[in-house]
């Protein structure tokens, strides 16, 4: 690389070899790891024929780094127009937009940044009224677990098809992004890189079926199994709910029952069947086995909520547990179970 060049005249793809050359052999293989492996060739091919660079070009790349290591936390902790405040007030207003403006092209910032950081519980009146295919559009670049409020508040009538719209989504257009974000977000002026962003799909709509409580989950499972029965399989191969405790074997079970309350348990099993009810029984001592089939008897009614609020506390500790490591789901090929 020649000396004296200016870091402006450097590509992306030069700078980060530099800067990868300058944090040293084990932090940049830490980076790495994190990379895709057509990235990870195309820097070591940029950093091997990197022959020397300038003290000055390293320092300004690295300050560069800095700067926008810098606007990612602003904007982390308070969205784009609190990053722009206090990167103006430390660098000037031309060199906050740049650094920005880096970020916005790059896809770092994601569309409805400022949304994300809105309580969901306002939000749900904000977007209620919107066509579905807009609060489709607008669910998908959420997380879980703000989604999963919104869609549980919307209309039952409402739920699936919000669901499926968000399973099907594809490729949006920046420019149907942009004309959403106006109408959620007008006085803040989002830049969105004018390639297609791939959002939604399949695994967007699992996640939030996964966090929302399971009278939701089971509406819009039902009404999809229904109406679009193959794009519901394919949900539901993706998904554990608490019947799906028979895709666990002996041990995983038993090392999930050391986790869960005993009354937990008691009412969860109230709304199971017999099948997912004796895989249960078959892991516990007998005497414990006894105790719970006795507080079930004893407990007489419970209210469906209370089951399901009781078998979702079970599906989180089990999905912990595979988080973790510590066992092992089964999901497709094999045998197929009726639950």
């Amino acid at each position: 690389m020649a000396r004296g060049r200016d870091s402006g005249m450097v590509t992306g793809l030069q700078k980060a070899a530099i800067l990868l050359i300058s944090l040293g052999p084990e932090r940049s293989a830490g980076i790495f790891k994190h990379l895709k492996e057509d990235e990870i060739e195309e820097l070591t091919l940029e950093i091997a024929n990197t022959r020397s660079v300038t003290p000055q070009l390293k320092e300004d790349i690295i300050n560069e780094f800095y700067d926008v290591c810098l606007a990612q936390q602003y904007i982390a902790e308070g969205g784009i127009a609190y990053a722009k405040e206090l990167l103006e007030k430390a660098m000037g207003e031309e060199k906050a937009m740049e650094v920005i403006s880096k970020l916005t092209a790059s896809l770092q910032v994601k569309p409805f940044e400022f949304v994300r950081k809105t309580d969901a519980s306002q939000l749900i009146n904000f977007i209620q009224d919107e066509h579905p295919q807009t609060i489709a559009l607008i669910l998908s670049y959420l997380s879980p677990s703000q989604a999963a409020m919104i869609i549980s508040s919307l209309p039952p009538d409402s739920q699936a098809d919000v669901a499926r719209r968000i399973a099907v989504m594809d490729r949006t257009s920046p420019d149907v992004i942009k004309e959403v974000e106006k109408v959620l977000e007008s006085k803040l002026a989002s830049l969105v890189n004018q390639d297609y962003t791939i959002i939604g799909g399949v695994d967007a709509v699992v996640e939030i079926l996964n966090t929302v409580d399971r009278g939701t989950e089971k509406h819009i499972m039902e009404t999809l199994e229904i109406e679009e029965p193959e794009l519901a399989d394919e949900i539901r191969k993706k998904m554990f709910v608490f019947e799906d405790i028979l895709l666990l074997d002996d041990r995983a079970i038993q090392r999930v029952l050391r986790e869960v309350d005993n009354n937990d348990m008691a009412i969860a099993m109230k709304g199971s069947n017999e099948q997912v009810q004796n895989a249960i029984f078959n892991n516990m001592s007998k005497r414990l086995a006894v105790m719970i089939k006795e507080d079930m008897e004893f407990m007489g009614p419970v209210r469906m909520k209370d089951v399901e609020e009781a078998q979702q506390k079970i599906v989180n500790i089990i999905r912990k547990l595979e988080d973790a490591g510590e066992i092992v789901i089964s999901r497709g090929g094999g045998d197929e179970i009726v639950v």
